[in-house]
């Protein structure tokens, strides 16, 4: 089961990711967070990875498509607090990680 906690903080969209992102709950990344994405016009996005359990290769696609979306509004995408058990997995997305949410956040305003 996947849980997403959004926050918009300085026109960044955080999204707090908790439990498994896989081929069973990737719908959420594409039917609830795409959308508005879209529907802002969101540049900035950060993910908190923290609580992401486990994640496979549709869950690494969905990550893959809201980077291409955040490209075309000519933003920026980062992840934070990757576990080290999906860094490996998640390292071909090459997206910059980012020990904190804060050190994030510093990015995003430069």
């Amino acid at each position: 089961m996947l849980k997403m906690d959004l926050e918009y903080e300085d026109e960044v969209l955080i999204i707090r990711l908790n439990g498994t992102l896989n081929r069973h709950s990737n719908y959420k990344i594409y039917n609830y967070l795409v959308p508005v994405i879209n529907k802002h016009k969101i540049k900035n996005i950060i993910y908190n990875l923290a609580n992401l359990k486990s994640i496979d290769e549709s869950g690494i696609d969905a990550i893959l498509n809201t980077k291409c979306i955040v490209k075309k509004e000519k933003g920026k995408i980062y992840l934070c607090e990757v576990t080290n058990e999906n860094k490996l997995k998640l390292k071909r997305l090459h997206i910059k990680t980012f020990s904190s949410e804060e050190t994030a956040l510093k990015q995003c305003e430069v």
